[in-house]
């Protein structure tokens, strides 16, 4: 993946040398987002798609030439996993999910392979590239009986507990990577349409609330109650002398990931117009 970021981060750079010696006349875009979100992590390591949810928001964005623009978005998705739907038995018994609403402001740059104008018949066609830079809001949840219940509040691996395995609890805002690949065309002189699916690199393994191992539930229901013990170890044993304490819950090593893939649909913005020279 550090390689696939390399070459996008050589692309921008060879997009905003062109873009120096290739001045056009810009203009401004306004729509919306419509497509789903879904993650990749501890409860869906390879799962592309799976459980993808609805999606949407605004985004605006700032044609600099027919190659490049800029573009501001915020959008509203959810994530969620399931042990239960795995192929795996030893994930089928350890029985996690969890749920999670995301938002996120981000901003970014679009570079276009051919060369693309909305409303230009000649150049009303073109895939591109894009990344950038967001801030994202999460908040895992856990489903109990009937009702679904903040994980992050309840330390479910000892966080800010004495003995725990952090003194702090994960941070529901963070920042992270969007990048990705879509194709943009015109529908109409002031109407564009693009398809397009984008991956997040994130810097907290906690999307899902899980990443290193079990914490003692006596001591966790102590501190934070019992629900805390049973969202924290809700696997399925038979073996009532079985304890999890101190076993792998998640994989600390890899970060956590999430994905918006759909349609932006975008309305040209009047564009303001030119002055003669010499005229105030």
């Amino acid at each position: 993946m550090k390689k696939i970021i390399f070459i996008f981060i050589i692309t921008w750079l060879s997009a905003l040398t062109g873009f120096a010696q290739h001045q056009n006349k810009k203009s401004a875009e306004l729509g919306v987002f419509l497509g789903g979100s879904y993650y990749i992590g501890d409860i869906n390591p390879v799962g592309h798609f799976l459980f993808t949810k609805p999606a949407g928001g605004a985004v605006f964005r700032y044609n600099l030439n027919p190659r490049l623009s800029a573009r501001a978005n915020v959008l509203f998705g959810s994530i969620e996993g399931h042990d239960s739907y795995s192929n795996s038995p030893s994930a089928q018994q350890r029985n996690l999910s969890f749920k999670s609403k995301i938002t996120e402001f981000s901003a970014q740059l679009e570079f276009n392979f051919l060369e693309y104008k909305i409303g230009n018949e000649r150049k009303k066609f073109s895939p591109y590239l894009f990344i950038g830079l967001a801030g994202f809001q999460f908040n895992p949840m856990g489903e109990l009986g009937n009702n679904w219940i903040a994980l992050q509040p309840l330390g479910t691996e000892g966080q800010g507990i004495e003995g725990g395995k952090s003194n702090r609890k994960y941070k529901l805002i963070q920042m992270s990577i969007p990048f990705g690949v879509g194709i943009k065309t015109n529908l109409s002189k002031n109407i564009g349409l693009s398809l397009e699916w984008g991956m997040r690199k994130t810097f907290t393994d906690y999307l899902d609330d899980v990443s290193k191992r079990y914490y003692d539930p006596a001591k966790l229901a102590a501190v934070h109650g019992t629900n805390a013990a049973k969202l924290s170890d809700p696997s399925i044993n038979t073996d009532p002398n079985y304890s999890n304490v101190g076993r792998q819950r998640g994989n600390p090593t890899t970060k956590d990931w999430y994905s918006f893939a759909g349609v932006v649909l975008t309305l040209k913005l009047k564009e303001p117009r030119e002055k003669c020279p010499g005229v105030n």
